[in-house]
């Protein structure tokens, strides 16, 4: 049992640092198909994911494990980001990787006391939640940080990137739902032997 749990909470809290670097990269780039540049980034499509990454660690583990991935994707993330994708000479790229930090830790951790308290309810309603809270604070954070006073159309992207988050949490339903069944079989295979 010890060892499925150091496997799959590695897991969660590389994924968690991967997919914080991608979307911090991501971000930078809008996307220039169909008139969205001024409404969406690239970046909106893959940070949601970190919200079912932190569900899922919650509703395995529980909160303090929960923040633990968070605290863990975080330190990485940032470091990743830093190293990866920040050009130092490039003031609007600090503030992308200081707002990306700072939306993170307040956005992700408000996930995990949303999802807490609405664990008990029925399996959607806590992940729907807590991403649709998560993703709201996280999304005035990082644009406002990052964008205000920049030239940057950051409230028209920080609209587009929201309803994609909203979007993406719908869908993020369905690997939510087929993860935490495997997760929670192969926890009862464990108890059954």
């Amino acid at each position: 049992m010890e060892k499925r749990y150091l496997s799959l909470f590695g897991i969660l809290a590389m994924s968690m640092a991967i997919l914080v670097t991608i979307s911090n990269f991501l971000v930078q780039y809008p996307v220039n198909h169909f008139g969205l540049d001024k409404v969406l980034t690239y970046g909106a499509f893959s940070y949601p994911v970190t919200f079912l990454i932190t569900d899922l660690a919650n509703r395995s583990y529980g909160v303090k494990k929960a923040r633990k991935i968070v605290y863990i994707g975080f330190f990485l993330g940032v470091l990743l980001t830093l190293f990866f994708s920040t050009n130092f000479e490039d003031f609007i790229s600090i503030r992308i990787a200081i707002g990306s930090g700072t939306a993170f830790l307040v956005a992700q951790l408000l996930d995990v006391q949303v999802f807490d308290k609405l664990r008990k309810k029925v399996w959607y309603i806590a992940p729907l939640t807590s991403s649709f809270f998560g993703s709201s604070v996280d999304t005035i954070l990082f644009f406002f940080i990052s964008f205000y006073k920049t030239g940057v159309p950051w409230v028209t992207l920080a609209i587009g990137d929201f309803s994609v988050k909203l979007l993406i949490s719908f869908i993020m339903l369905i690997p939510f739902r087929i993860f935490f069944n495997r997760i929670k079989d192969a926890s009862a295979a464990q108890y059954i032997k």
